[in-house]
């Protein structure tokens, strides 16, 4: 194994040690196996990584262009060589971190895709009517109701212990990246079906998970993505929705009722405002789209 590559794994080694979730930890991977393949021509061995320098990292950055990749792929991929530079940078591996000094490229900015209220309304009536014949319903319409009445991302979903439930003053506790926690209120809908749901969720001896599986061990998220996804496509006849679909509507649906855009923050789990802002430019889509359907002088 060369250098580079053996560094490689001791950086995603230690993503997964501080919590990273798997869904990043699977996306640094396949970005860090095309940039280790990239440096490795067949029959040679990549640099090291104290050679890898500005004049190799723009080549590599070039030939991303040429592959046609989005500029938001390229995002991604630089993030995870730029991450990996810290990592050894932090660890003495190289003296100086050149990724630090490659422009990332601008992304277009994109509006998320909202479903409207009662398009989320009209499916989740349908899966607590049980329109859908499936072996778990409680757990299933328990997991949609969450998504929506709280905005939490898959991954915090499917993190949720027992322990983390405080079913008496409704609040959950959130663990959302970079191990930040969170409150978050549980709503009405939301606080039935978990209770239904966990009323017949089996016991485990030593599963603190809220959600379990066919084989009751942990739901993970690309198990709840495969739920979203069937409810979604056969119920709502939009395969188009998936879990954080919802999580744009709970934000976007409190923002035109009036809450506060902070609260949103805090809610959400955002670090920084400039994240939670781009709701307030759908809600000012939806005006426009008011606008320009019924006003008599459009």
């Amino acid at each position: 194994m060369s250098e580079l590559a053996r560094q490689i794994e001791r950086y995603l080694a230690e993503l997964a040690r501080t919590g990273d979730s798997a869904h990043t930890l699977r996306a640094y991977q396949g970005d860090l196996a095309q940039f280790l393949e990239y440096l490795s021509p067949p029959g040679l061995e990549p640099p090291e990584p104290s050679a890898i320098d500005m004049l190799i990292l723009r080549e590599w950055l070039a030939s991303l262009y040429r592959d046609r990749l989005t500029a938001v792929t390229i995002r991604r991929k630089l993030a995870a060589v730029r991450g990996l530079f810290r990592f050894l940078q932090r660890e003495g591996v190289i003296a100086v971190n050149h990724a630090r000094l490659v422009r990332t490229p601008k992304a277009p900015r994109t509006l998320p895709d909202v479903p409207g209220a009662e398009q989320v309304n009209t499916l989740l009536d349908a899966i607590a009517a049980g329109r859908l014949e499936r072996p778990h319903l409680c757990r299933d319409r328990a997991i949609f109701e969450v998504l929506y009445g709280c905005g939490l991302r898959i991954s915090e979903l499917a993190g949720l212990n027992l322990e983390d439930l405080d079913r008496e003053e409704g609040w959950l506790r959130v663990r959302g990246k970079g191990r930040k926690e969170r409150q978050v209120p549980l709503p009405r809908k939301a606080a039935e079906a978990l209770e239904k749901y966990l009323a017949e969720r089996s016991i485990v001896p030593g599963e603190q998970a809220v959600f379990l599986n066919h084989h009751r061990g942990r739901l993970t998220d690309r198990g709840m993505r495969g739920i979203v996804k069937l409810y979604a496509t056969l119920l709502a006849g939009d395969s188009s929705l998936h879990p954080h679909s919802f999580r744009h509507a709970y934000a976007t649906h409190l923002l035109a009722d009036g809450a506060d855009l902070r609260a949103i923050q805090e809610l959400l789990g955002h670090a920084r405002l400039s994240t939670t802002q781009k709701y307030t430019q759908v809600s000012l889509t939806d005006l426009m789209a008011v606008y320009d359907k019924a006003h008599p002088r459009r």
